[in-house]
C-alpha cells in the first residue's frame, strides 16, 4: 500500500521493505546490463553524484530508500527498460547500448544525460519517446 507522508523536502511513500529490496535488485541488474558506471548510475536515479556507498548498498541488496522520486524513478526505469525490450527483442546489443548512446532525437545527446539535465522529467521523456516509437 503507498500511502504518501511529508519527511522533510521529500515525500516518503509507505512501500514496504521487501518490494523497494526487488526493485533495487532489478535496478542494479538493470544498469549492470546497460553497462553504466556510479555517477550515471546516481544521476538516473536522482542520487548526488558521489552516491558509490548508497549504490553499494543497493547492490548488496538493501532496499531502495523510501522516497516518491526514488520509487517513481525506479518504476520509469524498468518501464524503459519493457520499451527497449519490445523495440529490441532480438537484439540485446542495441537495447543495452540505446541509454548512453546519442539520439538525434534528444538533439544528440544521449537519454542519460537527458536525464541528468531534466531530472525526472527527463526519464520521463525518455520513456514517452521510446512507447511513442512502439506506437503507443
Amino acid at each position: 500500500m503507498n500511502t504518501p507522508a511529508k519527511t522533510g523536502a521529500q515525500t516518503a511513500v509507505s512501500t514496504d521493505a521487501e518490494t523497494r529490496a526487488a526493485l533495487a535488485k532489478a535496478v542494479t541488474r538493470l544498469f549492470d546490463a546497460w553497462g553504466l558506471d556510479n555517477p550515471e548510475r546516481a544521476t538516473l536515479l536522482g542520487l548526488a553524484g558521489n552516491s558509490r556507498t548508497t549504490l553499494n548498498r543497493y547492490r548488496s541488496g538493501k532496499p531502495l530508500g523510501n522516497s516518491r522520486d526514488l520509487l517513481d524513478r525506479a518504476g520509469h526505469l524498468l518501464g524503459i527498460h519493457k520499451n527497449l525490450m519490445l523495440l529490441f527483442p532480438e537484439n540485446p546489443e542495441v537495447r543495452n547500448a540505446w541509454m548512453s548512446a546519442a539520439n538525434r532525437r534528444f538533439g544528440g545527446r544521449t537519454p542519460i544525460e537527458v536525464a541528468d539535465e531534466q531530472g525526472l522529467t527527463g526519464l520521463l521523456m525518455v520513456r514517452a519517446e521510446l512507447e511513442r516509437l512502439r506506437g503507443q
